[in-house]
């Protein structure tokens, strides 16, 4: 059974800085796509950026509202994907919530989120 930590959310000013990680437990198959997805109160969720590993490559992409600001790393040795998001806004307050899909069988995991706020 797959299992997604998160970890890393919290308090933070407009302009700030903030680190996540999402470290994955159990029986992990390449190929596969780690992703960061977020949802704010009365919205739906939405994607931040995800990373596609397999074949000895990480190819990453961004939601538009993220790209210059937040950078999305995984280290396949570790099962454990980060963002580093830089420049936070109060727009970018959420529950980040981390997602592994199995790109073979198209199975699909979450974790259980970690609250970012961003204010001041």
């Amino acid at each position: 059974q797959v299992q997604l930590v998160e970890s890393g959310g919290g308090l933070v000013q407009p302009g700030g800085s903030l680190r996540l990680s999402c470290a994955a437990s159990g029986s992990i198959f390449s190929p596969n796509r780690m992703g960061w997805y977020r949802q704010a109160p009365g919205k739906q969720r939405e994607l931040v950026a995800h990373i596609t590993s397999g074949g000895g490559t990480n190819v990453a992409e961004y939601a538009d509202f993220v790209k210059g600001r937040f950078t999305i790393s995984r280290d396949n040795a570790k099962n454990t994907l980060y963002l580093q998001m830089n420049s936070l806004k109060p727009e970018d307050t959420a529950v980040y919530y981390c997602n592994l899909v199995f790109l073979g069988s198209g199975r699909y995991y979450w974790g259980q989120g970690t609250q970012v706020t961003v204010s001041s």
